[in-house]
């Protein structure tokens, strides 16, 4: 799957995309596979608080199933202005 980093995210893992192969079953398995790979992954996860995620550009939540999905993306909170 496609994986997508914006913002700060994409500064401290130090990539805008990636190509993943997962066998994580929801986001927040996903998130702790990356989370294990390097310090990198470590520090732009460190607070899921501060991050939302979209599966296949729709909002979801850290506990959404990844089957079937092809591209998961995250980023900082959105504010209007």
């Amino acid at each position: 799957m496609e994986v997508l980093y914006f913002a700060w995210v994409r500064e401290r893992i130090g990539l805008p995309r990636e190509r993943v192969e997962t066998r994580a079953a929801t986001v927040s398995d996903l998130v702790a596979e990356l989370t294990a790979r390097e310090e990198r992954y470590a520090a732009a996860f460190a607070d899921l608080s501060a991050l939302r995620v979209a599966l296949d550009q729709e909002l979801a939540e850290f506990d959404a199933p990844l089957d079937g999905v092809r591209e998961v993306a995250f980023f900082p909170p959105m504010t209007g202005g």
